[in-house]
């Protein structure tokens, strides 16, 4: 079997029903969001932004948003423990809640997505304050992860209704570069990839623009496939994985196995400068899978011209490959917790708008020497 890349979209040739503007939030459940959004911002560069908790009227959680350039994240954590938030933590540990999308209208997202067969998590709300309204609707994906319709066309606070401005004056830490959310990764059970493939096409309007089978992502020990989906416009990529059968237990399967069911594995934010970026979250401590330093003797061989030093990749462990547009720069940080379940992928794209597949079985090989350290290969 072999890698299939589908024509590249064209939305004049279709109407989207579902417009997305692109990533609106992430949105974490952790079991405490102070501790959390510090940590967000003193190793990944985000800046305080706004609070949401008691002191504003909301009286079950408290979240904190944190933002770097057009990426923002939420952190969230339960004040007691009867509740959703906290079942979510005990069961699945620190991990992606909400991964929330920027539309016109929220009101038609929810209504053409559940009329075509989504579960509805949450019908159309429009929260207002001094500063305008926003309104926000949303629907379940896999596992206990939703998509939520965020429409903020009306509104010119600082983050949303129901959050204050927040920051500390003696704590603002520069940025690292990191730009926007390019795309996040769904691990899903066996067998169970190609009912959410069929999920996001109709539900959503997405297509399957590339797809990999279990030849294409394996090593010796294990495998599993990929399907990469994405909006009309191509502003939001979700590709989706499901294990396949190997020697040994695939990242998938520790993944759905520590975390509980299927969920969000990582999130990749954009950098338009990978060097610069990966040395600086380096610096703060964030800590990177690294392949094999023979990974770059053969580099340009595979991958062609590019326009960076081969020293500096090499140093940081940054991975190189190439699709049929252009070729992109990458590198994925170790779980960062301690259940071995969400990480973070930095990418840099140089024309790619996809992506390639050179990579996979040095980067499937790394993981492997983690995860037999951790003794679950």
């Amino acid at each position: 079997m072999k890698t299939t890349l589908a024509s590249p979209l064209n939305a004049s040739q279709t109407t989207d029903f579902l417009p997305l503007e692109g990533t609106d939030y992430v949105e974490f459940y952790v079991g405490n969001a102070k501790q959390a959004a510090h940590y967000y911002m003193s190793a990944f560069g985000f800046q305080a932004l706004a609070y949401a908790g008691p002191e504003t009227g909301v009286r079950d959680r408290a979240s904190y948003a944190v933002r770097q350039h057009k990426l923002t994240f939420v952190l969230t954590t339960p004040l007691r423990g009867d509740n959703p938030i906290a079942d979510h933590i005990y069961k699945h540990g620190d991990g992606v809640k909400a991964l929330s999308l920027r539309v016109q209208d929220a009101t038609r997202a929810w209504e053409e997505t559940t009329k075509r067969g989504a579960q509805s998590f949450m019908e159309p709300q429009r929260l207002q304050d001094k500063d305008g309204e926003v309104v926000i609707s949303g629907i379940h994906t896999y596992g206990d992860t939703v998509h939520l319709f965020i429409e903020r066309k009306n509104y010119s606070g600082i983050f949303m209704p129901g959050y204050r401005a927040w920051s500390n004056p003696h704590f603002q830490p520069t940025d690292c570069g990191l730009q926007y959310v390019d795309h996040c990764v769904g691990n899903v059970g066996w067998n169970q990839m190609n009912k959410w493939v069929t999920f996001y096409e109709e539900v959503l309007g997405f297509k399957n623009i590339l797809s990999f089978d279990d030849e294409d992502i394996s090593t010796e020990y294990s495998a599993l496939m990929s399907k990469v989906m994405s909006s009309g416009n191509g502003y939001v990529k979700f590709p989706i994985n499901e294990p396949a059968e190997g020697k040994k237990k695939s990242q998938v399967e520790e993944y759905l196995e520590f975390y509980n069911g299927e969920g969000c594995q990582h999130v990749a934010m954009a950098t338009n400068d990978i060097v610069r970026t990966v040395t600086e979250l380096k610096k703060r401590g964030v800590e990177f899978l690294q392949v094999p330093t023979t990974y770059y003797d053969t580099l340009l061989e595979r991958v062609g011209s590019i326009d960076e030093d081969l020293t500096p990749l090499k140093e940081l462990g940054i991975l190189v490959d190439r699709d049929n547009e252009g070729y992109l720069l990458q590198l994925f940080t170790k779980p960062v917790e301690d259940r071995p379940t969400l990480f973070f992928e930095i990418i840099q794209r140089k024309g790619a708008v996809s992506f390639g597949k050179g990579n996979f079985k040095a980067l499937f090989e790394a993981i492997e020497r983690e995860q037999e350290a951790r003794g679950n290969l």
